[in-house]
């Protein structure tokens, strides 16, 4: 058609040497072409930016209209898209271009269109001189596109949630879909794998009798032994279902307009435990069986499943605000305004409940897919949760009438992904904990291996026995050093993987601190004085004492190592929620280009010295701030250390001393 339009075109704007009479019968047969396919011809003149649309009369300048004027027709978007195009036409970066806008909705409905420009006449140069705008109305077309959407959208949504088994095979009698229900039933491993396999009506044992060409609204029941139907045509390795089945379906062929057959419906149950009820109980089911009409037995049934899978169904009305619950189509077991809807649930989940009933007020077409927490327990004492999955149901004008679906306990299922999620995290956790331990490896740990290796090597070659105590003197420390080294590392790999449990206990922190200090003072110089000043008689707090005791002797090692001759003092305080320790020393003090890295690992100062195993003060700093404290150092090169750390905590008695004492036992110096 796009070609017959462009000719046309090319007759009407060539020079005028035709008669009259001939361009007027181009003009009509156009005017007939443009009408047919609902189309539109517009012009565009590059050299004054005008556009004009085609007229019967044959001329396109009857009216012509500048940019804003022309804009005005479209969506703004969508017509900035369509200069843009016009542009890279007029400056011949393109030949022609095919898209889609819309109409501006200001000027009433919105009107969809597929829009086809091109160069429509250059001048003697060249240079474009006309742009042919073909402006084709798909309005009828999208709008019949998006109800088809919908239809299929409510198609899926009714075949994957039905409560019978449903599949759909084509004229041919070939499964081409099955819904989960029905997978269930038959125990089909692999459902790709059963769609992509071809599968006849006549390989399934249940309907192999069934002729797809003679198929008329055609209700079966059959009964099975899967063991029978050994033969490969039944492709019975498809199915897990074994022993004897029997089952109820429906067929329904779905018919062309001119009547062919263009595929079959299916709707089925699993009726064993029915049938060997009725076995049992001849004389009722008879009874039952004359009472109830087809429709009753189908309600029934119904029923029957959801009390056996504790699934409630659910109805929600917009219009009334009020939620109903219950486990029997017949009768409603319970009816919830919106506040109490919210009320149920945690309060972690409120939100999420308040949003999922305002989606509703709102009339929402979409799916309510939610699974909260209840403020009810189980028989466990566990929070029951419930998963909510309900779609709209629709009015015969298409607008939503209520909301319709299931709600069933899932407590198990999210235990379990509890559970599961919980030991992932633990082997995670010893993931990261072999990974925090290969990187702390270093030559660190090799130099005192190297030593033991060496001295070890030495008694294998001529050496003089007079030198042998050296050699396992040498031995021994570098093992002991070695010993050291590796706990901490393995300490320190605890530490950042978070696997160190703080357990907090009402200690009197007056009696122990003293006690810590003395540990940490094990390798003390006589030359050294003690200051220990404790400012209370009692002081209770809820602490880590194992811990907090580890940072202290730690710290007061630290001082030890570095004041050789001096005064250290160590002092604590209670104050405003925190415990507050410093330890001072005045040995030799850290240099300025150290003291920024002291809690890096395996640290150096600028004599290429290291504290202890090199992770003294790194354990140190993780340890303080795992239990939520903060560690800082202050120090001056020649001068001293000083380590202060505060430490959150409870106090539960404070007494502090008539007389603060300061002490210096004398027998410290003997340490």
């Amino acid at each position: 058609m796009l070609n017959a339009i462009n000719t046309y075109i090319r007759r009407l704007v060539r020079p005028k040497q035709d008669s009259g009479k001939d361009n007027q019968q181009d003009i009509d047969r156009l005017s007939l072409i443009l009408k047919a396919g609902k189309l539109r011809l517009w012009f565009y003149y590059p050299a004054t930016r005008h556009y004009a649309y085609f007229e019967k009369s044959g001329t396109a300048e009857s009216h012509e209209y500048n940019p804003i004027e022309f804009s005005q027709f479209f969506n703004r978007d969508d017509f900035e898209v369509m200069r843009r195009y016009i542009f890279d036409l007029c400056e011949e970066r393109r030949q022609s271009a095919s898209f889609s806008l819309r109409s501006n909705k200001d000027n009433g409905e919105e009107r969809h269109f597929d829009m086809h420009i091109s160069v429509a006449g250059r001048d003697a140069r060249g240079r474009v001189t006309r742009v042919l705008g073909i402006e084709h109305d798909v309005t009828d077309d999208y709008h019949r596109m998006q109800d088809a959407n919908k239809l299929l959208m409510r198609y899926h949504t009714v075949f994957n949630t039905s409560l019978l088994d449903m599949a759909y095979y084509d004229k041919d009698g070939i499964l081409r879909d099955i819904n989960e229900k029905a997978c269930q039933t038959f125990g089909v491993k692999e459902r790709v794998k059963l769609l992509e396999s071809r599968t006849r009506l006549s390989n399934n044992p249940m309907f192999n009798d069934v002729d797809p060409e003679q198929v008329e609204d055609m209700r079966t029941s059959a009964l099975v032994d899967f063991a029978e139907f050994s033969a490969p045509e039944y492709r019975v390795d498809n199915f897990a279902q074994r022993g004897k089945m029997y089952y109820e379906s429906t067929f329904n062929p779905i018919r062309t307009a001119d009547g062919r057959l263009d595929g079959i419906y299916m709707a089925g149950r699993d009726i064993t435990e029915m049938v060997e009820s009725y076995h049992h109980q001849v004389a009722s089911a008879r009874k039952l069986r004359q009472a109830m009409s087809d429709i009753q037995e189908y309600i029934n049934n119904i029923n029957y499943a959801l009390q056996v899978s504790d699934v409630r169904l659910v109805n929600y009305d917009p219009h009334t605000y009020t939620l109903e619950l219950s486990n029997n189509i017949n009768q409603r077991q319970m009816r919830m305004s919106q506040l109490r809807c919210i009320r149920i649930a945690s309060p972690r989940f409120r939100r999420h409940v308040s949003s999922a009933l305002n989606r509703m007020d709102h009339l929402t077409t979409s799916q309510i897919v939610l699974t909260i927490e209840t403020e009810f327990r189980d028989k466990k004492r566990r929070p029951i949760w419930m998963m909510f999955n309900m779609v709209p149901m629709l009015d015969a004008n298409g607008r939503v009438e209520r909301y319709f679906g299931m709600c069933r306990d899932v407590t198990d299922i999210v235990e379990t992904e509890q559970r599961l999620a919980v030991e992932t995290q633990k082997a995670q956790e010893m993931e990261l904990l072999k990974q925090s331990f290969l990187t702390n490896m270093s030559y660190e740990i090799r130099t005192p291996l190297n030593t033991v290796v060496g001295f070890a090597e030495l008694f294998e070659q001529e050496h003089d026995p007079a030198d042998e105590p050296l050699f396992v003197n040498h031995i021994k420390e570098s093992s002991s050093n070695l010993l050291l080294l590796i706990n901490d590392i393995l300490f320190l790999s605890r530490l950042d993987a978070n696997m160190i449990e703080y357990n907090k206990t009402d200690t009197d922190f007056a009696l122990v601190f003293e006690s810590h200090c003395q540990m940490g003072w094990s390798n003390l110089s006589p030359d050294v004085r003690i200051v220990i000043e404790n400012p209370y008689e009692h002081l209770v707090v809820s602490i880590d004492d194992a811990y907090v005791g580890r940072v202290i002797e730690r710290l007061c090692y630290n001082a030890a190592v570095f004041c050789r001759k001096g005064v250290i003092r160590a002092k604590y305080e209670y104050r405003r929620g925190e415990l507050n320790i410093s330890i001072e020393d005045t040995g030799v003090g850290i240099d300025e280009q150290t003291l920024p890295h002291v809690f890096d690992r395996f640290v150096r100062n600028k004599d290429e010295e290291m504290c202890g195993t090199g992770l003294d003060l790194p354990i140190t700093q993780a340890l303080v701030q795992q239990m939520g404290g903060s560690i800082e150092f202050q120090s001056q090169l020649g001068r001293g250390t000083t380590a202060w750390v505060a430490i959150p905590c409870d106090v539960k008695v404070i007494e502090k001393k008539a007389d603060i004492i300061t002490s210096t036992p004398s027998d410290y110096t003997s340490l």
